[in-house]
């Protein structure tokens, strides 16, 4: 109760004045005795501003002593023993030692006391590990990248050398330019170091071959001396070049030594230390503030006596000041990076001219404003800005085979190349390149012939810009895509494009696909040759069978018209045959007319489908002629189709279903029966790669890519992958000069193909304004004609269809078919003349043999005129057989026949039957006593007489049937 009360009258007695504010006392190691005074002003004018009733700032300063040692005991035994809560630190104008605040930075870091420097420059002081509790008011001399940098940017320079001293502070500008080139995606063409025992004159001279013409220097006083004086020797000082250096290197020493239109920074308000005692004062009490406003604020150490006076609050009191902002500074808006170095300093831009330095621009702290009123005089007295850059006449280029755009032949024994023309009669444009041969193991490098679509543009190019080039074949036979580095997260580009970013190669001129993945490390020109990607296909030819004729119908259709040509005849011939005026005229009295047999409706069906004549045999009952005409009718349209279809399926290719595109499901959704693929490390890889919506197309492809485009080709020929994915330029040719491959399904990822160049190409802008120049006046469409329209396949195609043997092969062995069938019908005809004759004669034989038996066993009863009885019953038996034998037989002494009856059959079975009626009286002819040869003889004649009758009856029901002359 009583601490309550006493606290209460205490508050009461500091709102009434009876307070006196904390005294806070400020430390300063100054340069000079004469800014003493200034830093108790600067003290007094803060105090007047800030802590008021809170706190009071007491100031306390030394000067710099002679060393170290000394410099540290007066730090303890002068200001740490009075309990500064800051020490201010200046460099000494005139001293080149960096070590000058060294040993205030240590004592002071050691006790975690803040200590603000004012003038010092060095980078040394930005590492905390080493300088604990240092901030300084100005920035450290490695800033000034950010400065040279920016400047690139403001005159577009992308050619750069960094000439740097092997110390901390070139090492540190260094570091610090080549983190901002990488955020431009660019780099210096060539970084050279040196130290005290480097021999200066062979260092200029490596950069002087070098394209790059704008040189940035970091260095020490006496160091830029020595190199602008070898650089003067090497003639590097005059046109064309430019030297961008920084503050220590124009000042002093090598100010007398350098070259005129030098250009240099300065800081601004850098060497003003009574400017940045005032701000570092006023940055403090700000700070000192804000600290009060604090809790459990503990005093500073009292003196330098071990390690347990360590100042609990200094690092608090640290990350206050690093975080405080004084933008109304005298030398301009204060503020701290995370080293505690100053941020948005100040710098003018000066040039040398004729022994002076000229402002010819400032930086503000963000970007460069260069004063147009003043011209900027460069090196060797041009007045017009350097390029930056001297271009080369003498390029690298890579490329890769890839036909047509480029074609590797070896060369001849001599080393040259082969002299050959186009198919237009152009002379081919070959070059030397030597690259990997791929025909021998080992692949060893090797000069070869380079030819192609490609070649002849690089020829184009370099008559175009004047430049010299020299071309070779990439090792890796790869495009270029990144590729993890030992299963690291580093990834770099092989192929073409590794070699062009590793600067093997200044150029790559080949079908290189422009892409936004390798856009982003490489300049691509301007496209050279426009296409997508297509999908690569075997083609399948239609192979011609002995059945091809056949193709325009189906089996069915076959069948069905083969059937009603029968059924067709069948009703012909009933129909004529059961009609009234068919068979028989309407007037009976008329000779009859030959009838419609079977055979002869046949001919008729047959005719009339096949066109062929008919003389004879047509129907003439009119219901017949009505289905006759039917008939022709249907026969005329199946004919006239069949034609119309034959030539279509002999000649025109009918290949089975293709690839639609890209969304056809066999691609969309991939099976083990179906292979697809691309080119591994390719353009194409990377798209399907990087599609999500083609991610189950790119693992089934994964598994089964090529290394080149040429072998998956000749896979798909081979019918090892059924479809290749690649660029539509090199597929359609592929398809125009293989007859056996085509493409299909409409382009997708139109892209084009570009020459590839680094970032910092010189030749960017013109080799692009070469291409647009070489497609306006027709360069480029000559250059199709020539190598990638010339298509062999589409000339064979365009030509009339004609049909080979092949096609009609099949017609020709129907026919040989019908030659054979005849000839084996004409035999098996001619057997059965004879045999039928044979049998007639036999049938003679046999009734002249019965004519005799009768005349001798049973004389014909005569008259008395010594002819026969006609009245005698046998022999009207006798006769009529006879007449009847005849009409078959003929009358044998005028060896005529006698027209035959509808079935010779009947007349078989009626002489067989006349035979046997009249064996019968010959028993009672045979002689007696003869029994058992009588017996036998009667017996054999009736048997043979039996089998004759029914042989001769199956054969003549045979005959009639096949000729159609059954009687109704």
């Amino acid at each position: 109760m009583r601490l309550v009360l006493f606290a209460f009258l205490v508050s009461c007695s500091c709102a009434r004045g009876g307070c006196e504010p904390k005294i806070v006392n400020i430390g300063a190691v100054l340069s000079q005795k004469r800014y003493e005074q200034v830093f108790k002003d600067a003290v007094t004018q803060a105090n007047n501003i800030y802590g008021k009733d809170k706190f009071k700032m007491n100031a306390i300063s030394v000067t710099h002593k002679p060393n170290a040692i000394q410099m540290a005991l007066s730090v303890c035994e002068d200001l740490i023993s009075n309990q500064v809560y800051a020490i201010l630190v200046s460099h000494p104008p005139q001293s080149n030692d960096h070590l000058t605040p060294t040993p205030v930075s240590y004592t002071a870091g050691f006790y975690r006391i803040p200590v603000v420097g004012l003038t010092t420059r060095m980078s040394i002081y930005s590492d905390k590990s080493i300088h604990l509790s240092f901030l300084r008011t100005v920035p450290p001399y490695s800033h000034q990248a950010q400065v040279w940098f920016d400047m690139m940017r403001e005159f577009r320079w992308n050619h750069i050398i960094l000439i740097v001293s092997d110390d901390h502070e070139g090492r540190a500008a260094q570091k610090r330019l080549e983190t901002l080139l990488e955020e431009r995606e660019t780099k210096a063409e060539k970084v050279l170091l040196f130290s005290q025992d480097t021999n200066l004159t062979a260092l200029l001279q490596e950069a002087k071959e070098l394209e790059a013409r704008v040189i940035i220097l970091s260095a020490s006083e006496d160091e830029a001396a020595a190199i602008y004086k070898a650089a003067r020797q090497l003639n590097m000082t005059g046109s064309g070049y430019v030297w961008l250096v920084g503050e220590r290197e124009m000042s002093g020493k090598a100010l007398s030594e350098a070259p005129d239109g030098l250009l240099g920074l300065q800081l601004i308000n850098g060497k003003n230390e009574s400017a940045h005692i005032y701000d570092a004062v006023a940055v403090v009490a700000q700070s000192i503030q804000e600290l009060f406003e604090k809790e459990n604020i503990t005093e500073p150490p009292k003196g330098c006596v071990g390690n347990t006076n360590i100042w609990k609050t200094g690092p608090l009191f640290k990350r206050v000041l690093m975080s405080s902002k004084y933008p109304d500074g005298l030398t301009g808006r204060v503020e701290f990076n995370d080293d505690g170095d100053r941020r948005f300093a100040h710098y003018s831009i000066l040039n040398y001219q004729k022994t002076r330095l000229v402002q010819v621009g400032v930086y503000n702290g963000s970007q460069v404003m260069m004063n147009t009123q003043r011209k900027i005089i460069w090196p060797g007295g041009d007045t017009e800005k350097p390029r930056g850059y001297q271009m080369s006449t003498r390029l690298k280029i890579v490329t890769i085979h890839q036909e047509p755009f480029v074609y590797v032949k070896p060369t001849l024994r001599d080393g040259t190349c082969k002299e050959e023309h186009t198919v237009n009669g152009v002379l081919i444009k070959k070059v030397i390149c030597t690259g990997p041969n791929e025909t021998i193991p080992g692949r060893p490098i090797v000069p070869q012939c380079c030819y192609g679509f490609c070649i002849d543009l690089l020829i184009k190019l370099a008559m175009t810009m004047n430049f010299t080039y020299e071309v070779h074949l990439v090792a890796d036979g790869k495009f270029g895509t990144q590729e993890r580095v030992n299963n690291s997260n580093k990834k770099e580009w092989n192929g073409m494009m590794g070699e062009l970013l590793g600067g093997l190669a200044d150029m790559i001129v080949a079908p290189l696909t422009i892409n936004n993945e390798r856009a982003q490390y490489i300049e691509f020109s301007k496209p050279f040759k426009y296409q997508g990607l297509t999908i690569l296909v075997k083609k399948e030819i239609p192979r011609s069978t002995l059945d091809s004729f056949m193709q325009p119908f189906q089996s069915t259709l076959w069948l069905l018209v083969g059937l009603s040509v029968h059924v067709v005849a069948v009703m012909l011939y009933l129909l004529d045959r059961f009609s009234p005026f068919g068979r028989f005229k309407v007037n009976s009295e008329e000779e009859e007319e030959d009838a419609l047999t079977l055979s002869s409706a046949m001919w008729f069906s047959w005719g009339v489908l096949l066109n062929s004549g008919i003389g004879e045999g047509a129907p003439r009952s009119f219901s017949a002629r009505i289905l006759g005409m039917v008939w022709a009718g249907f026969a005329m349209i199946i004919v006239a189709s069949y034609t119309a279809n034959l030539a279509a399926f002999l000649v025109l290719d009918r290949p089975e279903e293709r690839i639609t595109g890209i969304n056809d499901p066999r691609l969309r959704n991939p099976s083990d029966k179906f292979i697809y693929a691309t080119v591994k490390q390719s353009s194409v890889d990377i798209y399907f790669r990087r599609q999500v919506e083609l991610s189950t197309m790119y693992r089934h492809m994964e598994k089964h890519n090529y290394e080149s485009a040429a072998e998956a080709i000749q896979a798909v020929r081979d019918g090892k992958l059924h479809a290749f994915i690649w660029d539509s330029a090199v597929l359609e040719f592929e398809a125009s000069q293989k007859c056996d491959l085509v493409t299909t399904g409409e382009l997708f990822f139109r892209s084009g193909f570009g020459i590839g160049m680094r970032k910092d190409s010189p030749w960017k802008q013109n080799v692009s304004l070469a291409i647009l120049s070489s497609h306006e006046n027709g360069f480029m469409e000559d250059l199709d004609k020539t190598w990638v329209r010339y298509q062999e396949c589409d000339s064979r195609s365009n030509a009339p269809a004609t049909l080979t043997f092949e096609n009609m092969a099949g017609v020709f062995m129907l026919v040989a078919g019908g030659i054979v069938a005849g000839i084996f019908l004409i035999f098996i005809e001619i057997a059965y003349k004879r045999h039928k004759d044979a049998r007639r004669k036999q049938m003679q034989l046999a009734f002249a043999a019965v004519n005799v038996w009768r005349k001798n066993l049973q004389p014909y009863p005569t008259d008395i005129t010594g002819q026969l009885n006609l009245s005698d019953p046998s022999v009207s038996t006798v006769k009529k057989n006879q007449d009847q034998a005849q009409s078959v037989f003929g009358d044998k002494q005028r060896g005529e026949l006698v027209k035959p009856e509808p079935c010779v059959s009947h007349r078989a079975q009626f002489l067989l039957e006349m035979s046997l009626h009249h064996l019968l009286p010959l028993s009672h002819c045979l002689k007696p006593g003869s029994g058992d040869t009588n017996m036998q003889v009667l017996v054999w004649i009736s048997s043979a007489s039996w089998w004759c009758y029914w042989f001769w009856w199956l054969c003549s029901s045979w005959f009639c049937f096949s000729c159609g002359t059954i009687s109704a």
